[in-house]
């Protein structure tokens, strides 16, 4: 791997203020551009799905709608209620906004970029706890919501608040250990740590982690409140929920905040399951930085590379951006009981018992001398076949739970009720009584 760059060498004090502030003021603008596009792609979907015309007045195809959209809301008259805090009230939407926002900054989003001898890393804050400082801060987004709900003073929005917390105690805890067994293999949080350790698995870890895959992206639908997890909201149910009392762009705000937490929540996706910037099957991009003795680990950074594996990693991450927006056009919402269901009857001990199984599978891979670079037959990634037939199985399971029909006998075991219905149906035309004797 190691490919003449004896040579490279980190950026020095100078640099790195220069290429960070660089680093912050583009991807942060590119951040708010593709967040705004957002919206005019999830009406453009949802146009394409109930075969439709989407927005196509304002600009060509209408690329100009989400201005149209913003110059609207900031010309727009605002409201207050008379009997809203007014701190809080206005507190609320930036709570919302700013964690969605600062989030992105630990997600590498590209190969390092070499720059003469110094080499950049593609990541806004490449600090060592990033899952960690990523967890925390998305965490904060829910007080934006529930204060909102609470400072409004209306039985709606403190209603959408109170789900909004609920719905994100439930969710946090099986999202936190879904992450927990990739951590065991990594033996780190950093992300792109993650990102080198999948390359050298050279296997993706929804493969081997197969389980932890499928809850954090359940629970990416409950943090982010789409549907069907929009219980915040519920516009049917309680007028569109914590922000029912805003306007003009306090309302634009939580619009925002809630796409530039699906863009952050699909490029981690990306990342700790698909490989982040990876280019499969390609080995010359497998690389990981300075270690900690300075040198470099991996293959030698190029300009192209970078724009090569930052091609892969935007292609992954409208992967799941589309995922969130077909869904929520496809699946209706959950009711509350099942969502809490769900959360603490399913996924939680569900995620347990994952997190135990996986522990004792690298436990005994460890034990048996077998590492992550070991090939079977020079060509299949032994690890992480072994994890992949471990978590297939696991899988499975969860997946037989899931379906209340088991195998897919019918949604809800619809054969049994409908047997029942035919039941009541014969009872009736022999006056019969349910739970009774025929009647003379």
């Amino acid at each position: 791997m190691q490919q003449n760059v004896s040579q490279l060498q980190p950026l020095g004090d100078t640099g790195f203020l220069i290429a960070s502030l660089a680093k912050v003021i583009l991807v942060f603008s590119v951040l708010m551009v593709v967040v705004a596009l957002l919206t005019l792609l999830e009406r453009k979907v949802s146009a394409w799905m109930q075969d439709r015309l989407g927005p196509n007045r304002v600009g060509p195809g209408g690329l100009g709608q989400p201005l149209a959209d913003g110059i609207k809301n900031i010309l727009k008259e605002e409201t207050n209620p008379a009997e809203a805090n007014g701190v809080f009230f206005t507190l609320a939407p930036m709570l919302s906004i700013i964690p969605a926002l600062i989030t992105f900054a630990v997600i590498p989003f590209a190969s390092p970029l070499r720059l003469g001898n110094s080499v950049v890393p593609m990541v806004v804050a490449d600090v060592p706890v990033g899952v960690l400082f990523l967890l925390a801060f998305s965490s904060l987004g829910v007080y934006g919501i529930v204060i909102a709900g609470w400072a409004s003073y209306n039985k709606y929005a403190l209603l959408g608040g109170l789900r909004a917390g609920a719905q994100m105690i439930s969710y946090e805890i099986a999202l936190g250990l879904a992450l927990m067994s990739v951590f065991f293999v990594v033996g780190n949080v950093s992300l792109p740590e993650v990102v080198y350790r999948q390359q050298e698995m050279n296997l993706w870890f929804a493969l081997p982690f197969s389980v932890s895959f499928l809850f954090f992206w359940i629970a990416s639908f409950a943090e982010t409140n789409r549907l069907p997890f929009d219980l915040p909201e519920a516009e049917s149910e309680l007028v569109t929920g914590y922000h029912t009392e805003y306007s003009s762009m306090k309302f634009s705000m939580f619009f925002i905040a809630e796409y530039a937490h699906v863009l952050t929540v699909s490029a981690l996706m990306a990342t700790l399951f698909l490989g982040g910037w990876d280019i499969p099957g390609w080995g010359r991009d497998d690389m990981l930085g300075f270690d900690a003795r300075g040198q470099w680990v991996g293959a030698r950074p190029e300009w192209w590379l970078t724009l090569l594996t930052f091609g892969m990693f935007a292609i992954k991450t409208f992967f799941f951006i589309m995922v969130f927006m077909i869904v929520r056009w496809t699946v209706p919402r959950f009711r509350y009981d099942q969502v809490m269901d769900l959360g603490w009857k399913v996924m939680l001990p569900a995620a347990l018992a994952a997190v135990v199984v996986t522990a004792a599978t690298v436990l005994a891979l460890d034990s048996f001398g077998v590492q992550v670079t070991d090939r079977w037959l020079r060509i299949f990634p032994t690890y992480g076949l072994v994890l992949t037939a471990v978590n297939g199985v696991m899988l499975a399971l969860v997946l037989w739970v899931l379906d209340k029909g088991h195998v897919l006998s019918g949604t809800g075991a619809m054969e049994a009720k409908r047997a029942h219905a035919q039941e009541l149906a014969r009872r009736r035309t022999a006056r019969v009584p349910v739970g009774g004797a025929a009647q003379p």
